[in-house]
């Protein structure tokens, strides 16, 4: 029992495991999420994300470990967890015969018996998603974003105490995704952990207060956005639009203990720092003291992407 004024453990799942046939796709998985949390969970398509969270909300069988919510054994019947659990999965899961007002009343009566206090909190979620001006609309009238936003009312109108957001934000345009993630903020600010596994790195850093990556059905690190950047070897990357420049200029470059790597392909120049390093202003000298013409400075530091691909070889997204 947690005492007062301590942090409740929303989740935690034990050597999670998780079998299809002779594919392992869970293998004793491990993960722990404290009340008010924004949890991000990263992986490329295949990596386990959306096996672990059928798995966690007893949608599916698993071979071996157990899974707690709130600090109980989670089990099909468990209605009582249940009812404290919003989940907005990937899929756009709502009826097409119900307008967009009766969806979220629909799917709030699951919870919610009581008519008025129903009443209340369906308008509460229309205001939230920002659907007033479409309560009256079906579903297939519904563009992309709107689509996405009815189903995340639908999974948060009954006020849920753990929200799971399973890449709510897939082909939705940016004012959309926006009003996602602002909302994600706005529901974990109100109370609510938040469990949210996306593809973009971008997303998970803007939001997330701690997160995992997980490759093959294993956590392969964790820990806030700064503390799995710590992990890597990588530094600063500094990109330069040079022009005519001569290979002895690319050789001085490369023998500074301080740089790891140097390309020159025509007109770009990119240089990647050892960890804890900064090259920006000797690259600068370098190319002044040799008379390289140059513009366009850019320099960045280690992403969440350079930090799955240190780790697994590949990146976040299948397109990166």
């Amino acid at each position: 029992m947690t005492k007062k004024g301590e942090m409740e453990m929303v989740i935690k799942i034990k050597n999670l495991v998780k079998r299809y046939g002779d594919l392992i796709a869970l293998d004793h998985l491990n993960l722990e999420i404290n009340e008010g949390e924004i949890f991000g969970l990263l992986g490329p398509d295949g990596s386990g994300k959306s096996t672990a969270i059928h798995c966690m909300l007893s949608l599916l069988k698993y071979d071996k470990g157990s899974v707690e919510l709130f600090g109980r054994n989670m089990t099909p019947a468990a209605y009582d967890i249940k009812r404290d659990i919003g989940v907005v999965m990937q899929g756009v899961a709502v009826f097409n015969e119900l307008t967009v007002i009766e969806n979220i009343d629909y799917f709030c009566g699951l919870y919610i018996p009581d008519e008025g206090r129903r009443n209340q909190l369906v308008r509460e979620a229309v205001d939230f998603c920002n659907l007033a001006e479409f309560t009256r609309y079906y579903p297939k009238k519904l563009s992309g974003g709107l689509l996405r936003r009815l189903n995340i009312a639908c999974g948060i109108a009954h006020k849920p105490k753990l929200i799971i957001m399973d890449e709510p934000t897939v082909s939705v345009d940016p004012q959309t995704r926006n009003c996602i993630l602002e909302g994600v903020l706005k529901l974990n600010k109100e109370g609510a952990t938040v469990l949210y596994t996306s593809h973009y790195m971008e997303e998970v850093e803007l939001i997330c207060t701690r997160l995992a990556i997980l490759e093959k059905g294993k956590i392969v690190a964790s820990g806030t956005s700064d503390e799995l950047k710590a992990l890597i070897g990588a530094g600063e990357k500094i990109q330069i639009e040079v022009f005519n420049m001569d290979s002895k200029v690319i050789e001085i470059l490369k023998e500074n203990v301080n740089i790891s790597y140097v390309s020159y392909t025509g007109k770009s120049l990119v240089i990647k720092s050892n960890k804890g390093k900064h090259n920006l202003a000797y690259a600068i000298e370098i190319l002044e003291e040799y008379k390289v013409p140059f513009r366009n400075i850019t320099s960045t530091q280690p992403t969440l992407n350079d930090v799955f691909l240190e780790i697994t070889g590949k990146g976040l997204r299948d397109d990166v």
